[in-house]
């Protein structure tokens, strides 16, 4: 499967897919916070475009309403998210690296499991 670019607004609605393994577009447009809610309608837009892009596809129908599931798994659409940030600082994770330490979003335990894959991909290669 290819791996489409999604929108920060698409990776909302996908989150909410993730997490119910399916559903009508009107359970995804009511399982957004409540606040700053989109209408109905902009969510059936959004999810007709990441059909379009081959992220979602209908699974089924019940009654009238379609029901939609993820074709792409979440570990993919981050690689890809992290692979053109990194792409927009000359592929250099410095600067992703100091900015989420310095914000707080990095802990030492991120920071000590990171550690780790690094070395196991040092003992493959």
């Amino acid at each position: 499967m290819e791996n489409p670019r999604i929108t920060k607004f698409e990776l909302q609605l996908l989150e909410q897919l993730w997490r119910m393994g399916s559903a009508s577009v009107r359970e995804i447009q009511e399982s957004l916070p409540e606040r700053d809610r989109p209408a109905y309608t902009t969510v059936q837009t959004m999810i007709y475009r990441l059909e379009k892009k081959g992220a979602v596809r209908r699974a089924k129908r019940i009654g009238t309403a379609d029901i939609f599931e993820p074709v792409v798994m979440r570990k993919t659409v981050y690689q890809r998210l992290v692979s053109e940030l990194l792409d927009l600082v000359r592929g250099s994770g410095q600067p992703l690296m100091s900015h989420l330490v310095e914000s707080g979003k990095l802990t030492l335990q991120e920071v000590r499991e990171a550690e780790k894959m690094l070395k196991r991909m040092g003992k493959k290669a």
